[in-house]
């Protein structure tokens, strides 16, 4: 069955990121969280924590901050690019591409040997992970506004890292139209 497997994990630690691609280095990944003591997510503990930890036989005692929780008693709910949306983030090329899309990303890569797919994928991943530090601000200085200590506390939004990979708007128009065109979504993988 596809899409269950880990094709790609990116890390952000508010400095530096990191990607794992499966085949690569993908590996890796489970040596460089145990660096932190903390990690955030949107939806993490109930889709992603579980299925890296089943993925890599492992178990995180990390402190855990999922921010779906966090941003729906804030009044957003939905999937993580509708909060970004929400909120004011704008994810440029990356609009419209989503968890469904990254699946046929991989697929293209493997498929067609298409490295721009694969940058696509990574660029989307990293995006993911990058925003949650905006979210995370955004979340906490709504919070401290209902405070009596609102101007005292704000925290600065933070600068967003050069994300290392590009989407490639004519891989992703392809796969949109090869995808949403077909009366079967899953025909040109076959």
């Amino acid at each position: 069955m596809w899409g269950c497997e880990i094709t790609t994990i990116a890390l952000y630690d508010g400095s530096s990121v990191k990607y794992y691609v499966k085949g690569q280095n993908l590996d890796d990944f489970i040596d460089d969280i145990e660096k932190y003591n903390v990690i955030v997510t949107y939806n993490g503990k109930i889709f992603d924590v579980p299925f890296i930890e089943k993925h890599f036989r492992t178990k995180f005692n990390h402190a855990h901050i999922d921010l779906r929780y966090v941003l729906k008693a804030l009044g957003y709910s939905g999937g993580l690019k509708k909060c970004e949306k929400a909120m004011g983030i704008d994810r440029g090329d990356l609009d419209g591409v989503d968890g469904y899309f990254a699946v046929l990303l991989w697929l293209d890569y493997q498929q067609n040997q298409n490295e721009k797919a694969l940058e696509t994928l990574l660029a989307y991943n990293i995006e993911d992970v990058v925003n949650l530090e905006s979210l995370m601000v955004m979340a906490y200085n709504m919070r401290i506004e209902t405070t009596p200590f609102p101007d005292t506390y704000q925290l600065p939004m933070p600068q967003a890292p050069k994300i290392p990979f590009k989407p490639d708007s004519e891989t992703i128009n392809r796969i949109r139209y090869q995808a949403f065109s077909s009366p079967d979504p899953y025909q040109y993988r076959r």
